[in-house]
């Protein structure tokens, strides 16, 4: 069933791009002076950086119309900002998709400009903003910013499809043992992350308590990588601030259940002489509040951001390589290149949420066993293997 659930994934992230990549070699045929095109490599590393990153709009592509005008196609979402003046809130269409501060909105009684993707407040009497030798605004100051934006859309929309598709799998195990529909899909997935993550790092005891988060933090990630892969241009599990939250909720689980023999081999370690016991706790503290947290959010983050990069940086080839090749020539590396790169991504999409998901039950685990215990033996009295001996093989 899991390898049925890859296959299917695997052929509609393929099907998407190539929908994609054709979309994007017809809007490329046409002129390449006109207003608005991407032509050269300074101008297509911007958009490969602005194409990553977060944004108050849901901005699908753009076209030149025949008049020479820029067409975008999208639709706005709610900006919700906290300004000097209060809760103000509008629409983002209201920027006309200007990213530069030039378009200035007035909304709340005051005025607001968006410049590279932050909502800014200009002072009073400032009709635009000024801007210093580094293009950074001089008379106007960033707001504290609650908009719905295209990240949170996209976790929005994910944690609502979680919902519907656990939920019916739970109503069904009230009436009957084997689930039906795409319950039949779930439920490999659901024993795998239980058996093969949780209970072999958390220990059969406590496994149970925990896998709840682990199946929602697997399944959260992996739906997210997939959509990113897709042509709605979600790129959620990039955004630092996604990632780090994730790693946060994992650094409070395994702090907050930690044991007394967790926190005993943490701030003063047995067996080791008392003079190197305070520079073992330093080093302990160090790796449970920064150095844990800070793999899992660096590890995800910086996966995912530079696939996408790889993957749009090869789809440009077509324009930088045109003059070199031919758009014939240069068109057939960047699909053959994009393609065969977009393909690993799908496997990576699985592989970064196992890997965040094993890592975090890892953490739990080791804050949760019981040291110093006896092995259990089985009928030859052999030592069984247990979660203790499963985290330590693992580090």
């Amino acid at each position: 069933m899991a390898m049925r659930v890859l296959k299917t994934s695997f052929v509609l992230a393929t099907t998407l791009f190539i929908l994609l990549f054709s979309n994007g070699i017809n809007a490329k045929s046409q002129e390449d002076k006109k207003e608005g095109a991407v032509n050269t490599k300074e101008e297509v590393e911007e958009y490969i950086l602005h194409h990553i990153k977060d944004s108050h709009d849901f901005h699908l592509f753009s076209y030149t119309s025949s008049e020479g005008e820029r067409k975008h196609v999208g639709f706005p979402l709610p900006v919700i900002v906290w300004s000097s003046q209060g809760l103000v809130s509008f629409m983002s269409s209201k920027f006309h998709h200007d990213d530069s501060g030039h378009h200035i909105v007035e909304a709340g009684g005051t005025r607001f400009a968006k410049l590279h993707g932050k909502i800014y407040e200009l002072q009073p009497g400032a009709e635009s903003i000024a801007f210093d030798e580094e293009h950074h605004a001089t008379n106007a100051t960033k707001v504290l910013d609650f908009s719905i934006t295209k990240s949170v859309l996209g976790i929005v929309l994910v944690g609502l499809l979680m919902l519907l598709l656990f939920g019916s799998l739970a109503k069904q195990y009230k009436s009957k043992k084997v689930p039906t529909g795409f319950g039949r899909v779930l439920e490999p997935l659901v024993i795998y992350v239980r058996d093969e993550i949780a209970r072999p790092n958390i220990g059969d005891k406590k496994y149970r308590q925990f896998t709840g988060y682990l199946l929602t933090v697997f399944f959260f990630i992996w739906i997210l990588n997939l959509l990113g892969l897709t042509p709605l241009g979600f790129n959620v599990t990039g955004q630092l601030a996604v990632t780090a939250a994730l790693a946060i909720f994992t650094l409070i689980i395994y702090t907050v259940k930690g044991n007394k023999d967790y926190w005993q081999h943490m701030l003063w370690m047995p067996g080791v002489p008392v003079l190197i016991r305070p520079v073992l706790a330093v080093i302990e503290l160090a790796g449970a509040f920064l150095i844990k947290p800070f793999s899992l959010l660096v590890r995800l983050f910086a996966n995912i951001s530079a696939g996408h990069i790889v993957v749009m940086s090869l789809i440009a080839i077509l324009i930088t390589m045109k003059a070199e090749m031919g758009v014939l020539g240069s068109s057939l590396l960047s699909f053959v290149l994009s393609l065969f790169i977009t393909l690993i991504e799908v496997l990576v999409a699985f592989l970064q949420a196992y890997i965040f998901t094993m890592l975090s039950a890892l953490f739990i685990g080791m804050a949760v066993a019981e040291h110093d215990h006896e092995h259990a033996h089985d009928e030859h009295g052999h030592d069984k293997v247990d979660a203790e001996d499963v985290r330590g093989n693992y580090i």
